[in-house]
């Protein structure tokens, strides 16, 4: 076939066109390959995965089950119906003043409508999350509606959405890592204009921007926050470039200097360095959305994260943060858990053989609580 050449003049105006059917669809389900309604714009999902062979089964799996669906319809929490979220993503948690907070990505409310970057709910105080979590609240306008944490323009090519990345407390402030995403480009892979760090003073309900920023190919794009109980002076940052198929870097920085970028130390391999260039791998590629917490019945730290190459949550173990790490070993898969993504380990550690986490599905586009079992050792 013979190419069409637009004029500049055309190029705007489909340009135009595509931004303004990307704002009557409320954005996102189209750049992240699914149907919008009213058929205003169609992305069909990502092609089936070619047949791989998976990862070894983790030697400590005992068994995997779903304990609850946290967020949706259906959901016991009844989030649509009390906070207008339908359907929302992530969930990664992470402890504040002794209660247990859950920050969402991009969540839309009635037939996805009223679109939020991000959401953030307050768990109400539990033991175990072996009888599953309830959500106490969620940050929200006067309305009862959940609010966005972190604006973003939502604007395509320019700043689409703004989705946080993970979250720790230093009392009596609260941090998130975000990204500011330009636009969605394939499964697993997107492209960001930076990231950068969030507080808020007032236990969520306002945040401001401010502090370090990485660029757009940065390998700390996401990251998750870590605290060793061991020097609780220091936040580690495992860090990935934006999408599914980078390799994983370490950072780390004193706890009262969060905001200041030039306290950030990157580990090369044998020694911490303030230049992020000289920053060595911990982990090979290809690794999407992560989680690390200490996991005291297996005396070990765990790295969880998805594996797009194999469609499946995997886990790396380590006795130190810098590593050596472990060989993949296969937690969940999609032949049994469709389109999974997104695994965030809870820190819940009993030193009981078992580890929740939660899980999202791109199918449903709700979160869920998971279980693993832990064999005996």
């Amino acid at each position: 076939m013979g190419r069409i050449v637009l004029s500049m003049r055309s190029r705007l105006v489909v340009a135009g066109l595509v931004a303004v059917s990307a704002g009557i669809a409320g954005y996102f389900m189209f750049a992240r390959d699914v149907t919008v309604p009213l058929g205003i714009l169609r992305v069909d999902p990502a092609p089936a995965p070619r047949p791989v062979e998976l990862p070894p089964l983790w030697e400590h799996l005992a068994s995997l089950s779903v304990t609850q669906q946290l967020t949706g319809p259906g959901s016991p929490n009844q989030t649509f119906e009390r906070w207008n979220v339908g359907g929302t993503d992530l969930g990664f948690t992470f402890f504040h003043k002794g209660d247990l907070y859950m920050v969402f990505g991009d969540t839309y409310g009635r037939e996805r409508s009223d679109w939020r970057s991000n959401t953030m709910a307050k768990l109400a105080n539990i033991d175990s999350p072996a009888g599953g979590l309830q959500i106490e609240h969620f940050i929200s306008d006067p309305s009862g509606r959940a609010s966005e944490l972190l604006s973003s323009q939502k604007v395509y090519w320019v700043e689409q959405t703004v989705i946080p990345t993970s979250g720790i407390s230093v009392d009596p402030r609260m941090f998130l890592h975000y990204m500011s995403v330009r636009r969605w480009v394939a499964p697993g892979q997107w492209r960001i204009n930076h990231a950068g760090v969030a507080y808020s003073d007032d236990d969520g309900r306002t945040w401001i921007k401010s502090g370090p920023m990485w660029g757009e190919r940065s390998n700390f794009g996401q990251v998750a926050f870590v605290r060793d109980e061991n020097q609780p002076e220091l936040v580690y940052l495992f860090g990935i470039p934006s999408g599914r198929f980078g390799q994983v870097r370490l950072a780390r920085v004193p706890a009262d200097s969060m905001l200041r970028p030039g306290a950030y130390e990157y580990w090369d391999g044998s020694g911490w360095t303030g230049v992020e260039a000289d920053a060595a791998m911990v982990v090979p590629a290809p690794v999407g959305e992560l989680s690390v917490a200490w996991i005291g019945y297996l005396e070990s730290w765990v790295m969880m994260y998805l594996d797009q190459r194999h469609n499946a949550i995997v886990v790396r173990t380590s006795e130190a943060l810098t590593g050596p790490w472990s060989e993949p070993r296969l937690v969940a898969s999609a032949r049994d858990h469709p389109q999974l993504y997104a695994p965030f380990i809870i820190p819940f550690d009993s030193n009981e053989p078992e580890i929740f986490f939660t899980m999202s599905r791109w199918d449903s586009y709700n979160v869920y609580l998971m279980h693993v079992r832990l064999a005996e050792t």
